[in-house]
């Protein structure tokens, strides 16, 4: 049994489940990934999330230190601004993974990624390791 914030968990994919669990964040996650964004920002990266939910799905990402939220004092509306965290660029290899996965494994195979150029979404250093796997695919 592994305890986390007073909640017990049977394996570790279950804890990383439950802080990754919610509609909207691992989109958060992925737009944050390259920059620190204002909350105007992600509602415009992510069209279909409502105001309220993603307000409660960053204030989640927060509270598991996924991502840092900065307010500066100004003259209202506040400035407030999203990172993520050390923790939570930790993930970065699990997104990329994920690229591979949705874009290449299931749209490529089942799908059509419509000239979608995979590897300009992938961090520099992980592209060589992406594009051996896309190779890998296609043979």
């Amino acid at each position: 049994m592994i305890k986390v914030n007073e909640k017990e968990y049977s394996c570790p994919v279950e804890v990383a489940m439950d802080l990754i669990a919610g509609k909207w964040k691992l989109l958060i996650i992925w737009h944050l990934r390259k920059k620190t964004r204002r909350f105007g920002e992600l509602q415009r990266k992510i069209p279909h999330v409502t105001q309220k939910m993603l307000t409660q799905q960053l204030r989640e990402l927060e509270r598991d230190r996924i991502i840092h939220r900065e307010v500066y004092p100004v003259v209202p509306p506040p400035k407030v601004e999203y990172s993520l965290t050390p923790f939570g660029k930790s993930f970065e290899p699990v997104l990329n993974k994920m690229l591979v996965w949705g874009g290449h494994e299931y749209a490529v195979s089942y799908g059509d990624v419509g000239g979608y150029e995979l590897t300009l979404e992938i961090e520099p250093e992980y592209r060589a390791e992406v594009a051996e796997q896309l190779k890998k695919g296609t043979e």
